[in-house]
């Protein structure tokens, strides 16, 4: 059978699906290249005045996160933006950089992600979505911030928030894991829909790896499943764009049955900082380990 298509629909405005960064993590080392990632940019607001309008602040939005990284693991920071900005120019900034490769692409929105959620940057910001990817190994950081307003990213920023909003009367609507907040029925992030030439699965919203896992089971029963690494640096040396800890403990379950054990990972990643093997970059609450290499 050939690859099965994933489609991910996220944004990296939404702290939802930066969330979903450890399950996403242990899915894609599973099964590996068995799965073609596709990024859908969701376009959650065009500018900030419409969060503004619904009673959110740059304070309440900062005091929430913690909630987020005591439930989920990822790094976050109490640092509270100077406003509310929208999402539309990070979104195209990672179109820009997908549109040199899917890598990249995903490479950008965690740069993007990481910013959002652990300093006081804004996504509207040119200049600190420059600084962001200046850090993505490969890609012109420059050249990707440089096309936001190109004609041609827009009309692909155009084509992704149209597929975002095509969930009425499918599973994602009809298990509520949808939204309307600008009109048509979308799927939020972070939603997956696994697609064969025959069938389609979807995980809409925020699921944990489970969802995923049982999905393409079904899908798929005969996809081969890597267990996990004997070692947590393994999980780093697979991916050299880096991992925080949360994302190594999901990678390091040896079972579904098990909960990710971040403290005992994080102990034996610090291990294999010491023993030159990796690095580590402190990062909001937490670190992104990378090869040392």
């Amino acid at each position: 059978m050939d690859r099965i298509v994933a489609w991910h629909f996220t944004d990296p405005g939404c702290p939802w699906a930066y969330s979903s960064r450890p399950a996403v993590a242990r899915l894609r080392w599973r099964f590996g290249d068995q799965l073609d990632w596709r990024l859908v940019l969701i376009g959650l607001s065009e500018s900030g005045e419409r969060y503004e309008e619904r009673g959110y602040t740059a304070g309440r939005m900062a005091a929430g996160w913690g909630k987020f990284q005591e439930r989920f693991g990822m790094p976050f920071a109490s640092a509270v933006k100077q406003g509310v900005a929208g999402t539309s120019r990070a979104c195209r900034a990672t179109i820009a950089a997908r549109e040199e490769s899917p890598a990249l692409g995903y490479a950008a929105l965690r740069a993007i992600q990481v910013m959002q959620f652990t300093t006081a940057d804004r996504m509207d910001d040119d200049a600190a979505l420059l600084r962001a990817l200046e850090g993505v190994e490969g890609l012109d950081a420059a050249a990707a911030v440089g096309r936001i307003d190109d004609p041609a990213i827009v009309s692909i920023y155009e084509e992704d928030k149209a597929r975002a909003r095509t969930a009425d009367g499918r599973p994602t609507h009809v298990q509520n894991r949808h939204a309307e907040t600008d009109g048509p029925v979308r799927y939020t992030a972070p939603s997956v829909v696994f697609e064969t030439d025959e069938r389609w699965l979807e995980v809409g919203g925020f699921q944990p790896f489970e969802s995923y896992d049982t999905a393409l089971a079904n899908l798929d029963p005969s996809l081969e499943r890597r267990p996990a690494p004997e070692r947590a640096a393994e999980a780093v040396l697979a991916y050299p764009i880096g991992l925080t800890t949360a994302e190594v403990a999901a990678i390091m379950r040896g079972s579904d049955l098990d909960d990710a054990d971040i403290p005992a990972t994080r102990h034996e990643l610090i291990g294999s900082v010491h023993d030159g093997e990796l690095t580590v970059a402190p990062t909001g609450t937490d670190a992104i380990w990378r090869p040392a290499a």
